[in-house]
């Protein structure tokens, strides 16, 4: 197996210089499409954002390379900030991976209108496995066609520093009376409650949902929204955004200027006591401060929530696709059908520590077993991903910088609801 880990600039250079005198496609050598160097072998390249992970990758599609001699898994993985304009560019001329990583919902539906990618609902066995609210992710919004193989789901938490609340005699909060009086203690022990790097508006929608979902209603909310019973100003989400408002005094005091990366030390290190955050963050976590002993607990219900229980934000992650202009659709589709299967499945848990949408899969990682059950009892979309990146502006473009611009003293829970219903009323409509 090869792997190669590139920045943007030299990938969209090499695309430009290459496309136009390639003599082959993505996977194009001398020897025939081959890496390994034999007649007949085949190198398939697949695309991921997940460059971090790039060695856990490695592992997984060096077991499906065991099991198939003359395939070669070249995984080559960039930084999820340039990942989008990089596939782009890929998939729009011949030098584009044979397989590629696809963003969900509303972030593969341009690569589905362009015909870049083929429709796998024939060519993949086992797609009825999968949870229809998954398989949506990767399915095209107006044919309804499928072109991903999904790999993982992601849930929203409160991990917490599990040594820092012995040591202050704290345990989880069960009611919402309970989640402020903790937060209430640490302050008056001089630690930061909650880590959290809102320089980066995109974490900030899913700050909102982690500790606002059962505020405005999950599902049921979103499923009005979706026929036009309710819409963004509807006074249950308009107070969750009061309650992301009433959060600003248990975060640091310059929390706009913190970066994720500084949160994540500020959490590691013991400055801050918890972190809100997603299952995504474990293998962060394993690998940075692997002797940390950590807990997870859901934020309970705010008063005034139409849910009484606490819920389990999500989302999936992503799916693989094919790339109509490989030359080896073939082997990419066969690829495909081998990540339908309970093996892969296992292995993107156990190699990347994410929930794997396979049913039969299980999770050594105790972390994730408690995570995987809370999302099994109280799943709830994780809206503003889900639904609402289907145009532009996409839900959470529009939150994430109103809720910095509120945390700043200059918009109200009311205007923030207001413009997100003002940014998605220009391409959203309600199905009724």
């Amino acid at each position: 197996m090869t792997k190669k880990l590139v920045g943007a600039a030299a990938v969209l250079a090499a695309l430009a210089g290459t496309a136009a005198c390639a003599p082959s496609g993505p996977a194009a050598t001398g020897d025939g499409g081959g890496g390994g160097g034999g007649e007949g072998d085949v190198t398939l390249t697949v695309w991921s954002w997940q460059a971090q992970s790039s060695d856990a990758w490695d592992k997984v599609f060096s077991v499906y390379e065991e099991a198939h001699p003359g395939v070669d898994v070249q995984f080559e993985g960039y930084q999820p900030t340039e990942y989008n304009q990089i596939l782009a560019t890929g998939l729009s001329g011949s030098d584009g991976p044979d397989v590629a990583m696809l963003r969900a919902y509303g972030g593969v539906q341009a690569a589905i209108e362009a015909g870049q990618l083929v429709p796998i609902d024939d060519l993949v066995d086992g797609l009825d496995a999968y949870d229809p609210t998954v398989l949506q992710a990767a399915q095209g919004r107006a044919d309804g066609k499928t072109y991903g193989v999904p790999f993982a789901y992601q849930t929203m938490t409160m991990y917490y520093d599990k040594a820092l609340f012995d040591e202050l005699g704290l345990s989880e909060p069960t009611t919402w009376d309970e989640f402020v009086a903790l937060q209430e203690s640490l302050l008056e022990a001089d630690v930061t409650p909650m880590a959290l790097g809102a320089r980066e508006d995109w974490v900030l929608p899913m700050f909102h949902d982690l500790v606002g979902a059962a505020r405005y209603g999950g599902t049921e909310f979103a499923e009005a929204v979706q026929t036009g019973a309710k819409d963004f100003t509807d006074p249950d989400y308009v107070a969750s955004l009061q309650v992301v408002e009433d959060m600003r005094e248990y975060l640091d005091k310059d929390v706009n200027a913190v970066a994720v990366a500084d949160a994540t030390l500020q959490f590691t290190a013991g400055q801050a006591a918890q972190w809100p955050g997603g299952s995504f963050d474990l293998a962060t976590f394993r690998d940075t401060a692997p002797d940390k002993e950590l807990g997870v607990y859901q934020v309970p219900p705010p008063p005034g929530s139409p849910i009484d229980t606490a819920v389990t934000p999500s989302y999936a992650d992503g799916s693989f696709g094919i790339n109509k202009a490989s030359e080896h659709q073939e082997e990419a589709a066969e690829l495909l059908n081998w990540m339908t299967t309970p093996e892969f499945g296992q292995l993107v848990a156990d190699e990347l520590l994410q929930f794997s949408p396979l049913e039969g899969v299980t999770y050594d990682d105790p972390l994730m077993q408690e995570m995987n059950e809370g999302y099994q009892a109280n799943a709830v979309p994780y809206l503003l991903l889900v639904d609402f990146r289907y145009g532009d502006p996409t839900g959470t473009a529009v939150l994430g910088p109103d809720i910095q611009a509120m945390w700043l003293g200059q918009k109200s829970p009311e205007q923030l609801a207001q413009d997100l219903q003002d940014g998605v009323s220009t391409w959203f409509t309600p199905e009724s």
